[in-house]
């Protein structure tokens, strides 16, 4: 028998509640009960005691993800388990398993290479410091960089500490006798030898990175494929990737073209060709590139962090490539995946519209401050009123702070917050940082289930002397 849950909400929600559910095509039985209150995010556990008479012979209860209160003492008074369900409505078919399971993001086949560019200029402790910190991103080769006409005395000793340390080492340069030092010293890959220096890959067991002479000439890149395959010897190609304007497009048909001639050699795209060469944010670029890596079966990729705008490339690689896979397994779009590279903007960043807002505020019977966004404008409200306005300086002469710095203190900052999601189109929750994906610390945390209540944050206390106390959503209900 198929499982009955109960969904508790208010009025406004109730037809958005019903459609969300009947779109995911559910294998449980359901049954919307509006538990008397206009809004659902003013739904308290003592107010589902309270009113809910009939549990309508359900398996589990599922109440709205902002209920308040001890849902362990509703489980035990009505029998059957009481869970909060997401904060947010359009996250509901996420919250169940049953009807989008969320993809597999362990696994990847893409490996990065990731360049230290200023290897000659560093010692070996500082290398060692920055492949540990590439690591920690997601590289799974750390390549040094010989710079031209730039001596690197320590480049043996560089190598010998990297592999002592369990990396996997990588040497680039133009040079053959930086080539063949690296390669005796024990590099795993050198990058990158042509129809001219392939006689090194005969001295040293490094793996190749081949490239053609001049670099567009693919019946030079043909000839080097061909000579390494009759050695019987791996190897990886690169055709290496233009910057816009100086061969971009070109670049790209040319990487097409190699895998047309060669279904199965390994392939190497240059990356930061492109990342650190268009003062643009990278993980757009960087998704763009590694989907077509993606399509075309290129499985080596060489990033590089040089340029301030491009100092999250590695770790941005590292989740794209997850997603990719995933996507491309599941033989589905590289969307509703994973939302880390969603830096700047989101998915719903305005999950209330102003109607609800403006309902919600008349059900409020404290002083507290709530704040939220709309597509309209930032709205801050309590029992005495809703302001809205884009500008924060618009919306202080309202709020009675004046005499209290403690609390102008945290609605200017919590405003401060507001406005930036508004004006971005991200979502904002009072007391909680923004989350900028990756690129931020709330990113960090990948235990933090985002179909989970949010615990109450950095709420400032209202002071016994204080008119106006500032509030998070997390207290409201205790009034309603």
């Amino acid at each position: 028998m198929a499982e009955h849950i109960l969904f508790l909400t208010g009025k406004l929600a109730e037809k958005q509640l019903r459609s969300t559910i009947e779109d995911m095509a559910p294998d449980f039985d359901y049954t919307v009960h509006v538990l008397g209150v206009t809004v659902a995010a003013l739904i308290t556990a003592d107010m589902i005691q309270r009113r809910l008479t009939d549990t309508f012979g359900v398996d589990r209860i599922l109440v709205p993800g902002r209920c308040r209160g001890d849902l362990d003492a509703l489980s035990q008074h009505f029998g059957i388990p009481v869970e909060r369900g997401p904060e947010e409505l359009h996250d509901l078919p996420e919250f169940f398993g049953k009807t989008r399971q969320r993809p597999d993001l362990s696994r990847y086949e893409l490996r990065i290479f990731a360049e230290i560019v200023e290897a000659p200029h560093i010692d070996v402790a500082a290398i060692i410091r920055r492949a540990e910190e590439y690591r920690r991103d997601g590289a799974d080769v750390i390549d040094l960089g010989c710079l031209p006409a730039t001596p690197f005395p320590h480049l043996a000793d560089a190598i010998k500490a990297l592999k002592s340390e369990g990396f996997l080492v990588s040497v680039d340069s133009l040079e053959p006798e930086n080539l063949l030092l690296a390669g005796r010293a024990g590099a795993d890959f050198l990058l990158s030898l042509n129809e001219e220096t392939l006689w090194i890959a005969d001295e040293v067991a490094s793996t190749p990175v081949l490239i053609a002479t001049p670099h567009a000439d693919m019946d030079s890149l043909d000839r080097v494929i061909a000579k390494m395959q009759n050695k019987g010897r791996p190897f990886i190609v690169d055709p290496i990737l233009d910057p816009i304007h100086f061969g971009f497009a070109d670049s790209i048909v040319r990487y097409h073209e190699v895998r047309r001639r060669h279904p199965n050699v390994e392939i190497m795209m240059g990356v930061g060709n492109l990342t650190e060469l268009t003062h643009v944010d990278t993980a757009g670029m960087n998704a763009m590139l590694l989907g077509l890596c993606s399509e075309l079966q290129v499985r080596q990729i060489l990033a590089t962090q040089v340029s301030k705008h491009a100092c999250k490339a590695i770790k941005e690689a590292d989740l794209i490539r997850r997603i990719m896979l995933a996507a491309r397994e599941s033989n589905r779009l590289p969307k509703h995946i994973d939302d880390g590279l969603m830096a700047l903007h989101e998915r719903a960043p305005f999950p209330l519209p102003l109607a609800e807002i403006q309902e919600l505020q008349t059900a409020i019977r404290d002083p507290s401050f709530r704040i939220m966004i709309s597509a309209e404008g930032i709205h801050i409200f309590n029992r005495d009123g809703l302001w809205t306005d884009s500008d924060p300086f618009a919306l202080f002469p309202h709020l009675g702070v004046e005499n209290d710095g403690g609390h102008a203190f945290y609605l200017g900052v919590e405003l401060a917050r507001a406005q930036i999601a508004q004006e971005l189109g991200k979502r904002y929750a009072q007391d909680q940082a923004l989350n900028w994906g990756i690129h931020g610390r709330s990113g960090e945390d990948s235990s933090v289930d985002p179909n989970c209540y949010t615990p109450q944050g950095t709420t400032l206390k209202a002071s016994p002397s204080s008119p106006c106390p500032a509030s998070s959503m997390s207290d409201k209900s205790k009034s309603a």
